[in-house]
């Protein structure tokens, strides 16, 4: 019979995110540093290879650690559905790190089980609650920025003085449009981008000269 292993799982919600936090919770818990799988997603992009991976192996009596219940998932739903696939498909032991109560080696009689499912689904129903009013937050943050003037994105890409003179060339067939771009070191999608916002400010131009006569 195959030996229980320990493992241990990470995930940060962006590329720019630090896992040292994690990272740290699980070398005190004594997690072989190849037995921990990290994932970093980006953006709204919830794939997770490593989690998925770290599932493939995962056989009934293994220990699984986690530093805080909403690593398993993004929202109540899927926090219910991942703890019930490894704990009772898989029937692997669960560690949430910071909530000593979440920890299924402790427990096993029926009081214990409900003690635990209790907790897991005010924990993970509270995890979801707190996401969605952090993002309600940003996005009242963010409209508020923007009343003050605030821009939010890249800068827009710089375009030579004499942006018209490349475009009326361009057009007239004197250079090519690989020319144009080079001429105005700049992207093929940032042309067409400051080309559109030109022909809108002489549009809007030419409507206001004509509302004054």
């Amino acid at each position: 019979m195959k030996e229980k292993e320990t493992y241990g799982y990470v995930r940060v919600s962006s590329m720019e995110q630090n896992e040292d936090r994690q990272m740290i919770a699980l070398e005190v818990a004594a997690v072989k540093q190849n037995h921990i799988f990290v994932d970093k997603q980006s953006g709204k992009d919830f794939s997770r290879p490593q989690y998925e991976k770290l599932v493939s192996i995962l056989k009934k009596g293994d220990l699984l650690y986690v530093l805080s219940i909403d690593r398993l998932g993004r929202n109540y739903e899927e926090i219910q559905n991942q703890w019930r696939i490894l704990t009772k498909e898989i029937g692997i032991d669960i560690c949430v790190i910071d909530m000593p109560l979440l920890d299924t080696r402790r427990g096993k009689d029926l009081m214990g089980t409900f003690i635990a499912d209790l907790v897991l689904q005010i924990l993970s129903f509270v995890a979801q609650n707190e996401r969605e009013n952090i993002h309600e937050r940003q996005k009242q943050g963010i409209a508020a920025a923007k009343k003050r003037g605030v821009k939010f994105g890249r800068p827009e890409a710089d375009v030579p003085d004499d942006f018209e003179n490349v475009i009326r060339n361009w057009k007239r067939k004197k250079i090519s449009f690989d020319q144009a771009l080079e001429i105005c070191d700049i992207s093929k999608s940032t042309f067409y981008r400051r080309l559109n916002k030109m022909r809108s400010e002489k549009s809007r131009k030419n409507r206001k000269s004509e509302n004054k006569n």
